[in-house]
């Protein structure tokens, strides 16, 4: 390693790996969606006792809300937020345009969620200098969504990754050859990928506290603090070695689903109905992904915090709904639920990319009974009271008089509801009804751009997400010149 000059073992690696990570991305979208919410503090998750934070915009994290967070600390870290339900059909239907526009500059992506994806340019047709095709990227991005990115550009997944992080909110960082140990060294060992509480402890403990001093550090120290790979692996990322290539293809292990519940399910009957309605929505998730799966797991996490799993598999794949929920019943009724359940999940893996017709395999013989069997859950039990038309805050309604709009909260046999476009530039106005009202329907999300109404130029509009200031690497630049590690 030279360290005069700032490089990698003396090797400077070309800027041509891209992250991309849409900033707060279902915050960003919900206030984009809703003009009365932007610039406003907005917590998306689930709105019970038990509900956890999914994303938060900026202006909720200056309060101390994020991610992962219980909804319950989160509403007393920031009361005045707007906290609504996930919408994930209008996320994955902007994720679908950013993948789209990923796709236009090169053909080798690695989506890593909805809001997050590698690019490696250097298989783009066009090789356009990478710091003009970043700019590009977002500035594309906004207008064909509204949405704000932040980019890292580098010579490895891992430096990109890391400058991505550094950029944001709504920046680009290029790692220029030459700056990568000033990118590298100043950051604490949790910005390190496989870095978390325990492990950051043991370093502590050693006096490591930053990635420099894991730098600094001999290998076979480490590997004798941490385990074999584990401190190989760790000391590979501290001294930026990282030959992971960008990969299109990236094989899904398994598809599932669950729900935390609210107050512990102690009906036998009602854990059936859960289960068979996690099976079906698993099976229809399968099937919208082109995949078929021989393995069925059910999960079930009880009152006591304990976690079980049970799983059967299958002689050939399926995606069958109707084989999914019969063997996921099954298995539940293997688990003792009678003490109350708080969470249950269903899922499939062992995936493939075909379904083979095997009547047996897919459980269509009968079979004979087994004396040692637990006794049969009860049969389905009817959904829950009132569980049909619930008014959850964010949800999108119409109304047969005023349009469409969102539901702003609900109670006491009472829905509040605002009526507003993602193309209104004020708030929309506010209207109560009765949670029955005949002429109140659940609606779809509108979209956040349309061809009637093209979005402003970055110079003209900031984003929806976007905070009143930036912190980090690039304060005070035009987001769309970028930024690069000095």
């Amino acid at each position: 390693m030279s360290e005069s000059c700032g490089t990698i073992d003396g090797v400077r690696s070309t800027p041509t790996i891209l992250h991309l990570d849409m900033d707060a991305f279902f915050a960003a979208v919900e206030q984009a969606s809703k003009p009365s919410l932007r610039g406003k503090p907005v917590v998306v998750g689930g709105l019970g006792p038990r509900g956890v934070v999914s994303t938060a915009s900026y202006e909720a994290r200056v309060h101390g809300v994020h991610s992962a967070m219980a909804m319950a600390h989160a509403r007393r870290l920031c009361p005045n937020a707007a906290y609504l339900v996930p919408r994930f059909g209008i996320y994955r239907q902007v994720s679908e345009t950013v993948m789209g526009l990923l796709a236009e500059e090169s053909p080798l992506i690695e989506p890593l969620s909805l809001d997050e994806a590698f690019v490696d340019l250097r298989a783009a047709e066009r090789q356009d200098d990478p710091r003009a095709v970043a700019v590009r990227l977002r500035e594309r991005i906004r207008a064909a969504t509204g949405l704000s990115a932040s980019v890292g550009l580098a010579g490895s997944k891992l430096l990109a990754k890391i400058a991505s992080e550094k950029a944001k909110p709504d920046g680009l960082i290029v790692v220029e050859p030459g700056t990568e140990r000033a990118l590298l060294d100043p950051l604490p060992v949790r910005a390190l990928s496989g870095v978390g509480p325990a492990t950051a402890e043991q370093l502590r403990k050693a006096g490591i506290d930053t990635v420099a001093e894991i730098a600094r550090t001999d290998e076979a120290d480490l590997v004798r603090l941490l385990g074999k790979a584990h401190g190989a692996s760790l000391y590979a990322m501290a001294v930026g070695l990282d030959n992971r290539p960008v990969v299109a293809d990236r094989d899904v292990k398994s598809i599932s689903v669950e729900d935390t519940f609210d107050t512990d399910l102690t009906d036998r009957a009602h854990v059936r109905y859960e289960i068979d309605r996690l099976a079906e929505r698993c099976a229809q998730r399968l099937r919208g992904a082109g995949r078929s799966g021989r393995t069925v797991v059910v999960k079930v996490r009880r009152y006591d915090f304990s976690t079980l799993t049970r799983s059967e598999t299958l002689r050939a794949p399926t995606d069958d709904p109707s084989v999914v929920r019969e063997i996921a019943l099954r298995l539940v009724e293997a688990v003792d639920t009678t003490g109350g359940v708080r969470l249950l999940g269903v899922g499939v893996a062992g995936l493939a990319d075909f379904t083979q017709e095997d009547l047996f395999a897919q459980s269509g013989e009968e079979q004979p009974p087994d004396e040692d069997a637990p006794e049969p859950l009860p049969l389905l039990a009817p959904p829950p009271s009132g569980r049909a038309k619930r008014w959850l805050p964010g949800l999108d309604v119409t109304h047969t008089d005023y349009g469409p709009g969102w539901v702003q909260g609900s109670g006491v046999g009472r829905v509040t509801v605002r009526f507003e476009l993602p193309t209104d530039t004020v708030p929309g106005r506010v209207r109560t009804f009765a949670v029955d009202d005949p002429a109140l329907l659940r609606g779809d999300p509108p979209p956040l751009v349309t061809a009637e109404t093209p979005s402003k130029s970055p110079s003209q509009s900031p984003p929806a997400s976007s905070p009143k200031s930036r912190s980090g690497a690039g304060l005070g630049s035009p987001p769309d010149l970028g930024t690069s590690i000095p």
